[in-house]
This record gives structure tokens, sequence and C-alpha cells, in this order.
């Protein structure tokens, strides 16, 4: 497991060894799996456990915000 992003207590982590889709796990007072190539490119969350609305809101927005980079490091990770 590596953590890749930290911003507003989110961490954006890629395990590695995983599968495809290219995907992050977002941990903050819960989890959630983004997928980075959802449907026309754009970040879908998957499932979330124990995250209210506005923090999978706002992993959502961290997860938008830094696509490319994350798609990058899921690349160098798993690719």
């Amino acid at each position: 497991m590596v953590t890749i992003h930290r911003e507003h207590g989110i961490h954006v982590v890629i395990f590695t060894d995983d599968h495809i889709p290219a995907h992050v796990h977002v941990f903050g007072d819960g989890e959630a799996k983004i997928d980075l190539q959802g449907p026309n490119d754009v970040p879908t969350l998957v499932w979330a456990v124990g995250m209210t609305r506005a923090e999978v809101r706002k992993a959502m927005l961290i997860v938008t915000g830094n696509r490319e980079q994350l798609l990058a490091r899921w690349r160098a990770i798993d690719g």
C-alpha cells in the first residue's frame, strides 16, 4: 500500500499488485474506492464505507482535481 496524495485529512492510496481498472482507495473517517477511468474518463465512485456524504464529495473533488497525477502513479505502480 502506497500513499500517493494527502489533502484535507484525506489519504489517497494505491495497493501494490492491485487489479485493473485503474483506481485508488481513499481513506478519511472511512474508506472509498474510486475508479480513475470512469465514463468519459471522469473519476467514478465505486463504493464508500463509513464516510459521510460531505467526505465522499471532498474525496471526489480531490481525486478529480489530481486525476492525471494519480493515474500516472497507478500506471507506475500497477501498470
